[in-house]
């Protein structure tokens, strides 16, 4: 359910795995293996848990900032953690 109740939207697991499975092989052809650290800059939508539960598959750190904060804030927060990639 997003940010407004009429935001919803119905998935089963195995939809879910299927979508994890291939943004995880996504993050593999980026170079993304386990032990590497992940910022993900999104709202509070599916692509969202996808994108977190695909770094947890292939073992990657993954650190969500808040999609309200500023591009300084963003840019803090990355050098802090030394990302290697950022899903916007």
């Amino acid at each position: 359910e997003g940010n407004e109740p009429e935001d919803s939207m119905k998935i089963t697991y195995r939809e879910l795995l299927h979508k994890v499975c291939q943004f995880a092989n996504v993050l593999r052809s980026q170079g993304v293996k386990k032990g590497d650290r992940v910022s993900i800059y999104l709202p509070m939508i599916l692509e969202l848990v996808v994108a977190m539960l695909a770094c947890a598959r292939i073992g990657a750190l993954h650190s969500v900032v808040f999609a309200g904060f500023s591009a300084d804030s963003l840019c803090d927060r990355i050098l802090d953690c030394g990302c290697s990639l950022l899903i916007t």
